[in-house]
């Protein structure tokens, strides 16, 4: 076999290879369409997502406390 020919092979495995995944795909979408409509009646028998909770609006403290932080760690690194 001379390189041409096994070039010429392993395109046509690429292909075969990229075609069967592309076909895998489609099916595996084709499916999950089809367990959703399957599946719709049921939706409301599940629990309805908790609420996330509320964050806190005034981040300043934390920020001044962060900062307090820092600036010991930064003289403490000067005084060595």
């Amino acid at each position: 076999m001379d390189y041409g020919e096994i070039m010429i092979g392993g395109l046509k495995l690429m292909v075969f290879g990229m075609g069967m995944v592309y076909i895998f795909l489609v099916i595996m979408i084709g499916a999950m369409k089809v367990m959703e409509v399957a599946l719709r009646p049921f939706a409301t028998l599940l629990d309805p997502p908790a609420a996330a909770p509320a964050q806190k609006s005034s981040g300043s403290s934390e920020d001044a406390k962060l900062a307090a932080v820092a600036a010991a760690v930064v003289a403490r690194m000067i005084k060595k």
